[in-house]
C-alpha cells in the first residue's frame, strides 16, 4: 500500500519510538491513519498450478475516498511522502481523477440513511457546478417538452453520473433518468403515475442497493477478501492493517486490544514477511538488506539454493507480465508480487532446513506444508498477547562537563555514527535504545574514552533513579 503520509507531525511527539509500548505505538499510528489516506493498494493472488508452480495475478488499484453523498473526507499530504511517490513515478492524475471510491461501514450507514430520507446533498464544489449546469439544461428543455420526449446530458463522469440523476429526480417529479453510456444520462419527461411505476423497478438504475454498491467501490472487493478467509501476507504490515481497518471496515478504535481482535476476526491468518525473513538472517548467511526488493533479489539468487530443484516456481500471468520485464519498486501491485514471492521462497528455505534435520526426502512441497513451517509466525501479536520485542540491551549515557544537555543534543551527537532513540533518565543521565546490535557495539567502542559522555550498558539496579533513592 502507498499513502499520502506516514507519521503525522501533529502532535510533535507522534513519531514512533523504541520506548513505546505496543499500545502507545498503536495510538500514534492511529492518529496518523486518521490524517492520511491510501493512494494505491496492491493485490497479488498466488494460485498453485502443477507440482510446485504458482501463477501470480497481480493488481494495482488507485484509490480515492468516495464523494458520493457522504460527508466530505479530509486528508493530509506529507511533503516528503509526495516527493517519495513522485520519485518512483506515481501517477497523481490517476489517483485524483480515476481513483476507485471506498468507504467504511460508518460512512455507508450515513449514506444509507440519507438515501432513505431523500436528503441527498452534493459535497464537492465540482459536483455542485455539474449539478447546476445539468439542472439549467433540463429546466429549460422541460418547459416545451411533451410527455415521452427525451434529452441527453453529456460529459458526466464518476459519481456525477449518479448524482445528476438523484438531484433531478428529487427536484422534478415529472422526469425519469437512465444512464446511457459511461458519461451520458437520458432524461425523459413522464407523468407522475408513470414515474411511480418506474421507481424501484428493474428499470431503476438509482435503486438504493445499486447506489450503495457503487459508493462502496473497492470496499466490495475488501469484503470478498474477508469472506474468503485466505492467508493475508504483507511486509512490515502493521500500518497497512490499520488503514485496512479504518478505510474499509470501521474507524480505528481507541483500544489496541479491540483493534487486534477486529483484525483477527477479519483475517484469521496473517503473515508478515519482515518477521519471517528475520529468522532467515539468523539461520543463513543472509545480508542485512534494507528493502523488500533487495530481499526478493537475494532469495532469487544462486547463493542460497544453487542445486535445489524443488523450490517454488513463480510465474507472472500474462496480464501482469510487465513486472517480469521491469522492476517497479513502490508500485503497490509490484510490491504485492514481491511480498508473496518472498513468503514462498522463505518458507521453502525453512522447510528444507527441517527436512535436512530429519533426514527425510520430500519433493514438491505443498502450500499446507509451507504454512505448517511458518506456524510460529502466523498472526504474530494478533491472536493473543504481544510477543516481547527483542532489542539490543539499552545503554545509559552519563554527561560530565556539558551542562544542560537535552535529548535532542544527545541524539545529534550520536547521529553521525549511528541512530538511537533517547530518553532522559535524570538530570545528567539518558537512556539509549537501538534495534541494531552493531550500533550498540559501535557506540560503546567509540565513546569508551570520551571526555564528556560516559556510555555503558544500562543496569536497572545500578542506574534507576528510583532504586538509587531507596539505597540512599
Amino acid at each position: 500500500m502507498e499513502f499520502t503520509g506516514l507519521y503525522s507531525a501533529v502532535p510533535h511527539n507522534n513519531q514512533p519510538s523504541l520506548f513505546d509500548s505496543p499500545a502507545e505505538r498503536y495510538l500514534k499510528v492511529r492518529q496518523s491513519v486518521q490524517h492520511f489516506t491510501v493512494t494505491q493498494l496492491g493485490l497479488a493472488i498466488f494460485a498453485k498450478e502443477n507440482s510446485n508452480e504458482y501463477v501470480v495475478h497481480s493488481y494495482n488499484f488507485f484509490l480515492f475516498p468516495s464523494t458520493l453523498g457522504v460527508t466530505d473526507v479530509e486528508f493530509t499530504l506529507s511533503a516528503s511522502s509526495i516527493q517519495f511517490l513522485s520519485h518512483y513515478g506515481f501517477d497523481f492524475n490517476k489517483f485524483l481523477k480515476d481513483g476507485i471510491p471506498y468507504m467504511n461501514e460508518v460512512q455507508e450507514e450515513s449514506l444509507s440513511q440519507r438515501l432513505s430520507e431523500g436528503s441527498w446533498r452534493v459535497c464537492s464544489a465540482v459536483g455542485r457546478d455539474v449539478m447546476k449546469k445539468a439542472i439549467d439544461e433540463v429546466t429549460r428543455w422541460i418547459v416545451a417538452a411533451e410527455e415521452g420526449e427525451t434529452m441527453i446530458l453529456k460529459d458526466l463522469s464518476g459519481s456525477h453520473l449518479l448524482e445528476v440523476q438523484l438531484v433531478l429526480r428529487q427536484a422534478l417529479q415529472n422526469v425519469w433518468t437512465q444512464p446511457l453510456e459511461d458519461s451520458e444520462v437520458v432524461v425523459k419527461k413522464v407523468s407522475p403515475q408513470q414515474r411511480r411505476l418506474l421507481e424501484n423497478s428493474s428499470y431503476d438504475y438509482c435503486r438504493k442497493e445499486l447506489i450503495l454498491t457503487s459508493a462502496r467501490g473497492f470496499t466490495n472487493l475488501f469484503q470478498i477478501l474477508v469472506k474468503a478467509k485466505k492467508p493475508l501476507v504483507g511486509h512490515n504490515m502493521f500500518m497497512d492493517l490499520c488503514h485496512l481497518h479504518d478505510k474499509f471496515y470501521k474507524p480505528l478504535p481507541e483500544s489496541y486490544e479491540e483493534f487486534k481482535r477486529n483484525i483477527h476476526n477479519l483475517f484469521p491468518v496473517l503473515i508478515d514477511t519482515k518477521t519471517v525473513t528475520k529468522s532467515i538472517w539468523r539461520n543463513y548467511q543472509f545480508p542485512r538488506v534494507s528493502n523488500l526488493l533487495e530481499v526478493y533479489e537475494f532469495l532469487c539468487s544462486n547463493n542460497l539454493n544453487p542445486t535445489d530443484p524443488t523450490g517454488p516456481v513463480i510465474t507472472l500471468a500474462s496480464d501482469c507480465s510487465q513486472y517480469a520485464e521491469k522492476k517497479s519498486p513502490h508500485e503497490a501491485g509490484y510490491d504485492a508480487f514481491l511480498c508473496g514471492s518472498v513468503l514462498l521462497k522463505s518458507a521453502h528455505l525453512l522447510l528444507r532446513r527441517v527436512i535436512e534435520c530429519s533426514d527425510t526426502v520430500e519433493a514438491d512441497p505443498s502450500f499446507s506444508q509451507y504454512l505448517t513451517t511458518l506456524a510460529e509466525y502466523l498472526n504474530k501479536n494478533f491472536s493473543g498477547e504481544d510477543v516481547p520485542s527483542q532489542h539490543p540491551p539499552p545503554l545509559v549515557v552519563r554527561v560530565r562537563g556539558w551542562p544542560q544537555m537535552n535529548e535532542r543534543q544527545i541524539y545529534q551527537e550520536l547521529k553521525a555514527l549511528c541512530r538511537f532513540d533517547v530518553r532522559r533518565l535524570s538530570e545528567n543521565q539518558f537512556i539509549l535504545l537501538s534495534n541494531k546490535f552493531k550500533h550498540v557495539r559501535l557506540v560503546l567502542r567509540n565513546y569508551k574514552h570520551h571526555p564528556h559522555l560516559q556510555i555503558s550498558v544500562y543496569r536497572h539496579w545500578r542506574h534507576s533513579p528510583r532504586v538509587n533513592c531507596l539505597l540512599q
